[in-house]
């Protein structure tokens, strides 16, 4: 990892003591990702209630700047004014790291659990947009939920890479993703104030590795 990547998982480390036992998970989720987006691909995230909100926050914080400015490249800002003249369009763009938020789509999301299945909803979506060597974040914080342990079925199926994050113990997802962090609490509330600065780490960190030029 480079110097700065280093630097953000000390820092997190230093401020949420209880997580250093978990360091190997934390930079084997941080790998997974990297590698994902150095290949071109994206990430997939979802999860229930306040992991719902979670996933839409970890999506915020890959898809536009987090801490880096991320500016385009130069060669594509000389497309963009090329063929947009006077707009100054490319001065409102930044580097964006692919990811999808499961939870986001009410439509599709009502109609399916009304019409088929509330526990493979987010399974279906894995379906229609996952690919080999993409990745899914699964939240849940017993480790149990049954909508994110079938939509890491099928991920898994697919060739993607999967990643658990979860209360104590890991649940299900613990026997099943590839890397599954599981923050040392059991109350829900408790264990979602471990999964904010896991999330934070995790999206700095590759930010920095992707855009820190």
């Amino acid at each position: 990892m480079k110097d700065k990547t280093e630097d953000i998982f000390t820092c997190l480390y230093i401020n949420f003591p209880a997580l250093k036992e978990f360091a190997a998970e934390i930079e084997s989720a941080f790998s997974i990702l990297s590698e994902c987006y150095r290949m071109g691909n994206k990430v997939l995230v979802c999860g229930n209630g306040g992991s719902a909100a979670d996933s839409e926050h970890i999506v915020g914080e890959l898809m536009k700047g987090f801490r880096l400015q991320r500016p385009l490249s130069a060669s594509l800002r000389e497309k963009i004014d090329r063929e947009f003249q006077g707009e100054n369009l490319a001065d409102y763009l930044q580097g964006a790291l692919p990811a999808i938020s499961l939870t986001s789509q009410a439509a599709l999301m009502t109609a399916f659990n009304n019409d088929v299945s509330p526990d493979t909803v987010f399974a279906q979506q894995v379906l229609g947009y996952g690919k080999c060597g993409d990745v899914l974040i699964g939240i849940t914080t017993s480790g149990n939920s049954r909508n994110v342990v079938n939509a890491v079925k099928v991920a898994k199926v697919l060739g993607m890479k999967t990643i658990g994050v979860t209360g104590a113990g890991g649940g299900i997802l613990g026997g099943l993703c590839d890397v599954t962090i599981a923050v040392p609490e059991r109350e829900t509330y408790r264990i979602q104030e471990l999964h904010l600065p896991v999330y934070h780490a995790l999206c700095a960190a590759v930010e920095n590795e992707q855009f820190d030029y």
